[in-house]
């Protein structure tokens, strides 16, 4: 929800979307490392039907999402020093 919230702040402040888009950035990735943590310590079943997909599929993916927005958010705060 952070996400979307993020759009409207960006076309309205940019500094101020930034910043949020930031905030944003940091919890989703850490929320998803604590999730691959968690899910390593618990021992979550190999076998998990469909759902097995999320984090075979889905979790790498936005990793690497979250990854190419710190790289576009960096580099846009050095456009603008």
């Amino acid at each position: 929800m952070q996400a979307l919230a993020s759009i409207p702040a960006l076309l309205k402040d940019w500094n101020a979307g930034r910043r949020r888009v930031w905030v944003f950035n940091i919890v989703g990735s850490l929320d998803l490392v604590v999730a691959i943590a968690l899910a390593t310590v618990y021992g979550a079943p190999v076998s998990m039907g469909p759902a097995y997909w999320i984090p075979v599929f889905w979790v790498p993916g936005l990793l690497v999402t979250h990854y190419v927005t710190f790289i576009l958010l960096r580099r846009s705060s050095r456009l603008q020093d």
